[in-house]
């Protein structure tokens, strides 16, 4: 059971960076803060994902959640 969590925790993880790599870059926003193009009230606005963005969000929160209930599986089984 050990060994089957760990292989799974293994390709969670793979699967997440991938996630992570397939999201879509804000750069726009943060670009503007080093050049100081964009004004302060910029900073702190919120963008609702829509979308591809707001699928890739899901999904990674989704993975990471699981990826945490794994690891804290595989604590509790290793302290047995």
């Amino acid at each position: 059971m050990y060994n089957a969590l760990l292989v799974v925790l293994l390709v969670l993880s793979f699967i997440i960076v991938i996630a992570i790599l397939l999201q879509p870059s804000r750069q726009d926003g943060t670009a503007g803060l080093f050049s100081g193009s964009t004004g302060s009230d910029d900073l702190f606005e919120r963008h609702k994902a829509r979308g591809f963005e707001a699928i890739m969000q899901r999904f990674t929160a989704t993975m990471i959640a699981l990826w945490m209930l794994i690891g804290f599986a595989l604590v509790v089984l290793s302290s047995n």
